[in-house]
């Protein structure tokens, strides 16, 4: 069995590759159950999540046992860690042979879950962002934050890449390291502001309360939602959801477990009915992404179990090859 670090994962993938890689797996599909979700009730009164996510090729459908796989990825969401320096979110990805069970890899998996996350938001960008869209904001200044910035940037044309953070010296840091790779990165103060300007706008913070207002948002704007993972977290107010046509990665997931559907959802805001499609349904042709130049787009993520498992697989026959 391969131990495969967070250096290697970084050595393997490339953004656009993992991009077509998850379009890919979405247009064919794989068995995700419903992840399992748990809270850890801490003696100081905080609490932590445990994420317990499998998914395995759908053998049925492909007719054969060969080339399968089964993935098992194990996560946990600390977010006092920022207080001490660590990530928030943690993780192993173990990667197993579908037809014997046996393991094959064990895989960085905070490192495995960055790279999906942020080309699966890259993926929904290339259905529902504008061809000519060039100046993209990421709000939040955690781990993810250069990832996206990466990834959206391998699928259109971003000329200028605005970093928010209620702490600006977060902000600075990332837009820094962005800009010691060549991209033109820089930290913004006035979050409202940037909002009114930027073509896209990658929001992953854990805020419960909206960040990304609706009735600031131009004609044309994609609003990609990352962060928000309990139904309580909410990175969108009800004028960007009414504003909208909303996407979704999964239904499942987002219906159930996304704060910025879910909540909607139970006051109205939104009908079933008007979540225009998820990725499955974008990737294989089944519905439209983006029809015209001038309207709003919302795209949700909570992650998928399929993400991993096709990022996972990818990294293993990368360095088995």
């Amino acid at each position: 069995m391969l131990t495969i670090s967070a250096a290697e994962v970084d050595h393997t993938l490339t953004f656009p590759g993992l991009v077509e890689t998850l379009r890919t797996a979405f247009r064919d599909g794989a068995v995700q159950p419903v992840r399992h979700h748990h809270t850890i009730e801490r003696p100081d009164g905080a609490a932590s999540t445990l994420l317990l996510m499998p998914a395995w090729t759908d053998l049925n459908a492909a007719g054969t046992s060969a080339g399968g796989h089964v993935g098992v990825k194990i996560v946990t969401v600390s977010p006092d860690n920022n207080a001490i320096g660590k990530p928030a979110v943690m993780g192993l990805y173990l990667l197993l042979n579908g037809a014997t069970g046996e393991p094959e890899a064990l895989i960085d998996g905070q490192r495995l879950t960055q790279w999906r996350t942020a080309c699966a938001s890259a993926l929904a960008a290339s259905y529902l962002a504008r061809d000519d869209a060039s100046r993209l904001l990421v709000v939040g200044a955690g781990a993810l934050s250069p990832f996206l910035a990466k990834a959206h940037s391998a699928v259109r044309p971003i000329k200028t890449i605005r970093i928010w953070n209620r702490t600006p010296d977060n902000a600075e840091k990332v837009a820094a390291d962005l800009r010691a790779e060549g991209f033109a990165a820089s930290a913004a103060s006035d979050l409202d502001a940037e909002l009114a300007q930027a073509d896209i706008v990658s929001s992953a913070t854990i805020t419960t309360t909206p960040l990304v207002k609706g009735a600031l948002l131009r004609p044309g704007t994609h609003v990609d939602l990352v962060g928000g993972f309990t139904p309580t977290m909410r990175e969108s107010d009800d004028d960007a959801i009414r504003l909208a046509r909303v996407y979704v990665d999964t239904r499942a997931g987002a219906t159930k477990e996304a704060g910025d559907i879910v909540q909607p959802l139970a006051s109205g805001v939104l009908k079933p009915e008007a979540i225009v499609a998820d990725l499955h349904e974008l990737a294989r042709g089944q519905k439209k992404g983006r029809e015209s130049a001038g309207e709003i787009t919302l795209f949700k993520s909570v992650g998928a179990a399929l993400e991993d498992l096709a990022a996972g697989i990818a990294v293993y026959k990368a360095l088995t090859a």
